[in-house]
């Protein structure tokens, strides 16, 4: 990549404010958004999702939020190749491009590309999708737990399909699922420039909570409830969705199933900030962040870069 141009990729955990720092910036740069975040793909998930809202997508353009429906077919090597084929047409036109996301794996796949995975023995997905139908996620998970701790540490343990992918990887090797991702030292195809968002623990938890109570109130479970159709999907077994599935399906009330959102919510913040804090590249900043500090270091990355 030329070195006038640069990507600036914003990580952090949920609720902590990427999406507004991601459009301050596009506004500062004129140029646009390249979302990262694996939910907010399908057109059919919007609260639960916490998407930008319609003010905040006119205010600058974003990409691939909306893209695609639930009943669709698209995987990380997909979303890798539209990513970056929106982010090389910025670069015809603007100097800067934003890319912004909670998902570490999908943002490290445009950064750096995608790791080979050895091919799997088909009977031993077979068997672990049947385990997981008969007996659920706990014992997969116990399992995962067992063979490659690293994974267990970083993954969605409530996403069964990437449990079971990890799963059979890692049985099919007899090497951690782990030991195949960033084995090298990564490099980007881009002049990137990470900006991290973090906050102290409390804080962050009440951001969380208060995220997920505006979401009741916006009407999450009316959203939920016109899905139920597709409750089957992997797309919507996910946090904020399948908890009020539980609600509407009488399993648990209403504010089990708030909690349920509230304390999965701070699991899945954990997770990502183990993901994200493994990148010694990345800027970390607090999430009541001074723009002019954090315009500061883009201007010494630029200008370094430049004169090299």
């Amino acid at each position: 990549m030329k070195i006038n141009k640069f990507l600036i990729t914003i990580v952090g955990p949920t609720a902590i404010g990427k999406t507004s720092l991601a459009i301050k910036l596009a506004k500062h740069y004129k140029t646009e958004v390249i979302s990262a975040d694996s939910r907010q793909f399908y057109k059919e998930l919007n609260i639960g999702t916490a998407k930008p809202t319609s003010e905040e997508l006119s205010s600058v353009k974003h990409h691939l939020i909306n893209n695609i429906s639930v009943t669709d077919d698209y995987d990380i090597s997909q979303f890798q190749s539209d990513a970056r084929e929106k982010i090389n047409n910025l670069f015809k036109m603007k100097d800067f491009a934003i890319m912004v996301g909670g998902s570490g794996l999908y943002i490290d796949s445009v950064l750096y590309g995608i790791d080979e995975i050895p091919k799997v023995d088909i009977s031993i997905r077979e068997n672990l999708n049947e385990e997981f139908n008969i007996n659920g996620l706990k014992n997969l998970i116990t399992k995962l737990k067992k063979l490659d701790p690293i994974t267990y540490k970083k993954i969605d343990l409530n996403n069964h399909r990437r449990i079971i992918r990890a799963l059979e990887v890692s049985i099919s090797s007899n090497k951690p699922y782990s030991s195949f991702l960033n084995s090298s030292e990564k490099q980007s195809k881009y002049n990137e420039i990470i900006i991290g968002l973090d906050c102290d623990r409390p804080k962050l938890h009440s951001l969380i909570n208060s995220r997920v109570d505006i979401m009741i109130k916006k009407g999450l479970l009316d959203e939920v409830n016109a899905l139920i159709k597709y409750k089957k999907l992997n797309a919507l077994n996910t946090i904020g969705y399948k908890e009020i599935f539980e609600y509407l399906e009488n399993k648990i009330n209403l504010e089990e199933a708030i909690d349920k959102i509230k304390t999965n919510s701070r699991r899945y913040a954990k997770r990502q900030l183990t993901w994200f804090k493994s990148n010694k590249k990345v800027n970390w900043y607090s999430y009541d962040y001074d723009l002019k500090v954090i315009l500061n270091m883009i201007k010494s990355f630029q200008s370094i870069q430049q004169s090299t």
